[in-house]
């Protein structure tokens, strides 16, 4: 691999959207007759985001999402091939809620204890100097928080579809409004970073910010 392409995966690794890949393809495919499909394609993507990070940067950190990942896709995939034909059910209605639900537990608990997830992420992509500084740190808990709520809003719109409409592939509720959450996080992710670092710069006149 040359040093440009090693370069270019390294940033993509950096990005904390590919780092929540796992829990976007569960999102969007789990349904009635896909939770095998979904969770096996869950837990492939992100042992192989943790084998890639190792072989392309050997200095590298294990990041807590990373770990999230494949624990819990590991977990949920066992507990699908133990499962009997009445929790199978149960799982291909309501563990896209769950995935959801665990992830704004992640993002809100990360938070709380002052290392949001994002954080991890970031710091590839930044010069150490900038790594404490407020802009920085206060960026990565709004991208994370935006993620948290982004996610939640996925969990209410298919838990309504599972439990009060009854329809767990409502086209609203089970697919365009979930979609819709994880996409506007997606772009928040890629806007927000240079909206703090325009305002910096106005404010000190020169340097880079968050």
């Amino acid at each position: 691999m040359d040093s440009q392409a090693g370069g270019k995966l390294v940033g993509v690794l950096a990005d904390p959207v590919v780092g929540m890949a796992p829990w976007i393809i569960f999102s969007v495919l789990v349904g009635p007759g896909r939770f095998e499909l979904s969770v096996v394609l869950a837990l492939a993507v992100s042992v192989l985001l943790v084998v890639a990070n190792r072989v392309v940067r050997r200095d590298a950190s294990l990041k807590l999402l990373e770990v999230a990942d494949v624990v819990f896709f590991a977990a949920l995939t066992a507990v699908g091939l133990a499962a009997s034909a009445g929790t199978r059910r149960w799982l291909e209605t309501y563990a896209g809620e769950v995935s959801n639900i665990a992830l704004v537990l992640i993002a809100f608990g990360s938070m709380a204890l002052r290392m949001p997830f994002t954080l991890q992420y970031a710091r590839e992509r930044v010069d150490r100097a900038y790594w404490h500084s407020p802009d920085f740190l206060r960026t990565n808990y709004v991208i994370t928080g935006v993620w948290g709520l982004a996610f939640l809003v996925a969990a209410v719109a298919g838990g309504y579809g599972d439990l009060v409409l009854r329809d767990p592939d409502n086209l609203w509720t089970g697919w365009i409004i979930q979609i819709a959450a994880i996409i506007a996080a997606v772009r928040f992710t890629a806007w927000y970073p240079g909206v703090v670092r325009a305002r910096v710069r106005r404010e000190r006149g020169t340097g880079q910010g968050a």
